[in-house]
């Protein structure tokens, strides 16, 4: 469920680049970032959210497995889990087992050194290039967003994002704009770009919202695909249909499996025998007990 950097973001169609006002400079810092939190962050940030014991069990695997359809909450969480142990062992090699501890001290030191250079970098400004969004704000906030909305048992690294004031501010000012349906604390502006995108002109469509191209990591607090409709109620009212399938196909599951154990131990089992006359059966048995007395 992990994807390549996309950089730069751009919509071909529409003409579009998400870097096209950069300079040469900008697009080497771009990709220089983005390769450092390749590298730095993101075997932290899957370690976080997939390896932690706590973690793992006490918030990826329970959103996951209550946001993916029954009945593949049961199992693809943890092809997940494998898929993303798989990956961590070609970061850091067949050994990491051995010296884990001391490994994972030193990741989580480069990760810290990593988001304070982020934090340097981005310093007072909107953005990490100005005022308008571009490729690289697009792959920053896919990382940095659910490790600071996730609510982690074990948050170590965590605890440092929220830390560095002006990263977190960033993150929660690109949720507003862009996302004005999560309720963050600033107001949309009605004419803001899509993220990644150059400003557009009075008469030209909007193009969609760049989505971050990363599934890494339960969304948790962070914003759906689409806006709610309808207020709290209406969402209890849609999600009502599809928690009483699950229950009923729970049910049924379980009553299956339950007539099935039930037949092959031999509880129950189905007899086919002629139907005689009336009384004949009991006659039978007199005559044998009558036989054995004498």
């Amino acid at each position: 469920m992990v994807c390549a950097p996309a950089c730069p973001v751009s919509f071909p169609p529409q003409k579009y680049n998400a870097d096209y006002d950069l300079s040469a400079t900008q697009g080497a810092d771009t990709l220089a970032f983005v390769s450092l939190l390749e590298e730095k962050l993101l075997p932290v940030l899957i370690h976080t959210f997939w390896v932690d014991a706590k973690n793992y069990v006490e918030h990826t695997r329970k959103w996951y497995a209550e946001t993916i359809p029954f009945p593949l909450n049961f199992f693809l969480p943890n092809c997940m889990h494998k898929q993303h142990m798989e990956r961590l062992q070609l970061m850091w090699g067949d050994g990491y087992m051995e010296d884990e501890e001391k490994l994972e001290k030193e990741l989580y030191r480069d990760a810290r050194e990593c988001l304070t250079l982020l934090s340097q970098r981005l310093g007072s400004q909107k953005f990490f290039f100005g005022d308008l969004p571009a490729s690289l704000d697009a792959f920053v906030f896919s990382r940095l967003a659910p490790l600071l909305k996730a609510k982690l048992p074990n948050g170590k690294l965590q605890q440092h994002l929220k830390s560095l004031q002006n990263l977190c501010n960033y993150c929660t000012s690109i949720l507003s704009l862009y996302f004005p349906w999560d309720g963050g604390e600033m107001h949309p502006q009605p004419h803001a770009a899509p993220l990644g995108c150059p400003p557009q002109k009075k008469n030209t469509p909007r193009n969609p919202t760049l989505v971050p191209c990363c599934a890494l990591f339960p969304p948790g607090d962070l914003p759906a695909s689409a806006p709610r409709v309808g207020g709290a109620e209406g969402g209890d009212t849609e999600e009502d249909p599809h928690k009483r399938r699950n229950q009923l196909l729970s049910v049924l599951v379980g009553l299956a499996a339950m007539l099935g154990y039930a037949f092959l131990s031999g509880i129950v089992s189905i007899q086919r025998g002629a139907v005689g006359p009336a009384g004949r059966q009991p006659i039978a048995l007199e005559e044998e007990e009558e036989e054995e007395e004498e």
